[in-house]
């Protein structure tokens, strides 16, 4: 029979460490084990002899006797008490009585009780229970404080002497004590917690002990000593796994990155047997169960034969959805739109987990899950169809939002809205949006379906109506507009993206009228169809640290003022972002835009290319750079090139971003380097969970009279 000591694990330290624990029995004599003393002594023989003592003695009064002197009791149990009788004849009573009764007559006479303590005591309301309030100072400075060190020997070389402190006792006392007494208390808990985690690397032969003493020698201070010796190393001796018959062999063991020779460490046997309730999920075994665990030491050899049952459950392939839940935003059928697999395909947990982040981001729940349920239909190759159950309980349909900032020559902007998510199911939302600021008024009213016939697909329809009031043009716009797009989200940032629409615009504004020498007003009907490619490969949406970004813009429209004249507007835009440390990124940004097929006086105002500004050439004020009218106005222009670069650096919540921008507009059909302009400035940034809060400084280079001495931008998300 193979000698050993069956290792059961038991979970401390948070999970970390694997203890063994050996049950002990005590087995007294003639008892059953874990019994103790025989809870009666051996009854004597009913033959003994009697004691010669005992047969001296006077036997005991007869009942006869004893119940003759006794009262009488009458029928009537509740009647008092009848008084003896004053005058009663003494009991005739023997020796020993007579003994007793001397005895009692030769006790001094009782004193009589203080008048104090003869009173009665007053009722428990007149006391003053209220606590007399004391000198926590005085307190304080009485109380007696043991200072003490920890030396700490054995656990630096195998690297558990920070995970020790982190969990010390001694440390946490932060050398100071009431009394030696808790001290050395503190001590015995730290030796049984460098025990456990010596024994969570493999070293079940460790030994630890503590000792309080004087020092230096001589004080009143201590120190305490934990003192270890980790002894051999225990190792896999063999790996074993149990499961059911018929389960394809080795698809838990190439699963469980255990092998023979390794050491027996506790965080590397928990995170063998994780892996292995990750991974079969993801590989047709939606229902796996890790049993618990058996190892048997051998103290000869120093290893341990693992022994894992595992219980796989069928091997499953998607079936389909059920829906369940008091408040549903929307049934299985758009469920169904939402999943990145097909009927049949063998079942991945992490496909369900995506369709579980696409529910939640919709914003309609205030509670979802995704769990698979068995429906024990068997498919052509054996397999199990599993169901997935969609538990959901619809949130609040409702929100309103608001945002502000401000920036030189835009002013202040105030957008707020309101949107009901889902009032036309399913994901059908109305947004009611208004603008005020010093420059822009306007109202928006739109409806968005999101997962529109398909997953991430957006359908949406707006109507709006603005008054935009710059320093380059006044006017008065109506549009009606309709869009499909596949998004980026916060949640969903992904590597292609794209729109295309149609948009019918009719605009009144004011422009220069180089014909006439002088300002006028006009109407353009406009007709547009707008397209965007994207292409993301940053590692952020609204904060990027690394990676870079390419965006295309094409829109094929018509201006109509008494003659039609089509034209294209293109505009081309790259950012890059480069990590040169934890803390800083170099972050750049290329744009380039050109209008081709007509001149640029044909054009409203609103649909020419502008420079300068928070999201543009800072150090500028909103479209102020470019080509000015004679009356010294910004005209704006067909060719637009511009440039930025910054240095991001930051350090926790905030963050310190030095910048230059260069850019200019010209009156050519393509973008130009003549006559750049830049600017260059730094700027704050404030993190939040939703975004960076950005506030720039910024001032032109050379500056011309007539601009900006300092421009100031405030807003949410980087510039670029």
């Amino acid at each position: 029979m193979r000698k050993g000591v069956r290792l059961v694990w038991v979970a401390a330290l948070a999970g970390t460490a694997l203890v063994p624990a050996v049950a002990h029995a005590q087995i007294s004599p003639g008892g059953q084990p874990g019994q103790g003393a025989p809870a009666s002594s051996p009854t004597p023989p009913q033959d003994a002899s009697p004691d010669p003592a005992v047969a001296d003695e006077k036997p005991i009064i007869p009942d006869a006797e004893f119940e003759a002197q006794m009262p009488q009791v009458t029928g009537d149990l509740d009647a008092p008490l009848a008084p003896l009788p004053e005058n009663t004849a003494p009991v005739a009573a023997d020796a020993s009585s007579k003994a007793v009764a001397e005895h009692i007559e030769a006790l001094a006479p009782v004193p009589e009780q203080e008048p104090e303590l003869a009173a009665p005591l007053p009722p428990l309301s007149a006391f003053d229970v209220t606590a007399q309030p004391t000198d926590a100072a005085e307190t304080d400075d009485k109380t007696v404080v043991i200072r003490y060190t920890t030396l700490l020997q054995g656990l630096d070389e195998l690297g558990l002497d920070d995970e020790f402190r982190g969990l010390s006792a001694l440390e946490k006392g932060k050398g100071k004590a009431a009394n030696a007494a808790m001290v050395a208390a503190r001590a015995r808990e730290d030796e049984r917690l460098a025990l456990r985690l010596l024994q969570s690397l493999g070293y079940y032969d460790a030994t630890a002990l503590s000792s309080v003493e004087q020092y230096p020698k001589g004080s009143l201070d201590l120190r305490a000593v934990i003192s270890t010796t980790p002894g051999p190393l225990y190792k896999l001796g063999s790996v074993t796994v149990v499961t059911p018959s018929g389960t394809p062999q080795g698809v838990v063991e190439r699963e469980l990155p255990l092998f023979i020779g390794d050491p027996i460490e506790a965080t590397r046997v928990q995170g063998a047997e994780a892996n292995v309730s990750l991974k079969l999920p993801q590989q047709g075994y939606p229902f796996v169960e890790v049993g618990q665990r058996d190892i048997l030491l051998d103290p000869d050899t120093r290893k341990g034969d693992y022994t894992l049952p595992v219980e796989t459950g069928p091997f499953s392939r998607f079936g389909w959805f059920t829906v369940s839940g008091r408040r549903r935003a929307f049934g299985s059928d758009h469920v169904g739109s939402l999943v990145r697999f097909k009927r049949g395909e063998v079942y991945d947990s992490r496909k369900v987990d995506d369709l579980r982040e696409a529910l939640i981001a919709t914003s309609l729940f205030s509670n979802v899950s995704v769990e698979p349920v068995r429906t024990g239909i068997i498919a052509p190759d054996g397999a199990e169809y599993v169901d997935l159950r969609v538990r959901q309980d619809a949130g609040r349909q409702r929100t309103i939002a608001a945002t502000a900032g401000y920036s030189t020559g835009q002013g202040l902007r105030l957008e707020g809205s309101w949107t009901h998510r889902n009032l036309f199911p399913p994901e059908g939302a109305l947004i009611l949006t208004g603008v005020a600021g010093t420059r822009e008024q306007g109202a928006t009213a739109t409806f968005r379906r999101s997962n529109a016939g398909r997953r991430d697909r957006t359908v949406q329809i707006g109507v709006a109506a603005d008054h935009n009031n710059y320093e380059a043009f006044d006017a008065y716009t109506g549009s009606l507009s309709a869009r499909v797009s596949f998004d980026s989200t916060p949640i969903w940032q992904k590597r292609w993206t794209w729109f295309y629409g149609a948009e019918l615009v009719g605009t009144n504004e004011d422009r220069y009228n180089y014909n006439k020498g002088a300002r006028d007003r006009g109407t353009w009907l406009i007709l547009a169809a707008p397209g965007f490619l994207g292409y993301d490969r940053s590692d952020n949406l609204l904060n990027p640290t690394r990676g870079y970004r390419a965006k295309l813009n094409i829109s094929p429209e018509t201006s109509v003022r008494g003659a039609a004249r089509p034209y294209v507007r293109t505009m081309i835009e790259g950012t890059a972002y480069y990590p040169v440390s934890d803390s800083i990124v170099i972050a750049g940004r290329a744009r380039f835009g050109s209008i081709q097929g007509i001149a640029r006086d044909d054009l409203p105002p609103s649909r020419r290319y502008y420079a300068g500004g928070g999201g543009s050439v800072r150090g500028f004020g909103y479209q102020e750079l470019g080509p000015r009218s004679p009356d010294g106005k910004p005209v704006g222009g067909r060719g637009l090139s511009e440039f930025a670069i910054e240095a991001r650096y930051r350090f926790g919540d905030y963050g310190i971003v030095p910048f230059i921008d260069a850019g200019q507009v010209t009156d050519r059909m393509w973008p130009s380097l003549e006559g750049i302009r830049v600017g260059a400035g730094i700027g704050g940034r404030f993190y939040t969970n939703f975004g960076p809060i950005r506030v720039d400084f910024a001032t032109p280079i050379n500056r011309k009279p007539g601009e900006s001495k300092l421009a100031l931008y405030i807003s949410i998300g980087q510039a670029f």
